[in-house]
């Protein structure tokens, strides 16, 4: 159920962009209780210009042309703990396989109610 946008810049590696969202995938599952196989990932890259974050900085972070930003759409109702242990296994996950910084892993959930998605058919599969 998780549609998992990556935005990074277009001088990524594709080997990079791999591993970037392998990392993010089994986090899902070993952190987030998402089954097996629900992998829909959508990766944007981008010019230089088109990733624009603050040059100085933000709440004591700083940041370098190599940010990724990652936006997670999914069900609601996972646990403040549940989510800070999922910011954490793909910032490390990344930095360990990638060699990118913890700093540059920008992360955004958008949480959903189960009666918002359609997987295909015009089915809603989640149906209450």
């Amino acid at each position: 159920m998780p549609l998992v946008r990556i935005d990074i810049s277009a001088d990524t590696p594709d080997g990079t962009v791999a591993a970037i969202g392998d990392v993010i995938y089994e986090a899902m599952i070993s952190t987030a209780n998402v089954p097996e196989h629900d992998r829909f990932q959508i990766i944007h890259r981008h010019a230089s210009d088109e990733l624009v974050y603050p040059a100085e900085g933000y709440l004591g972070i700083t940041y370098t042309k190599n940010i990724v930003f990652i936006q997670v759409a999914w069900n609601e109702g996972r646990t403040i703990d549940v989510k800070k242990a999922f910011y954490k296994a793909i910032a490390q996950g990344i930095h360990d396989r990638t060699g990118h910084r913890q700093e540059d892993i920008w992360i955004s959930l958008i949480d959903n109610k189960k009666e918002n998605w359609s997987f295909g058919n015009g089915e809603m599969q989640y149906a209450p």
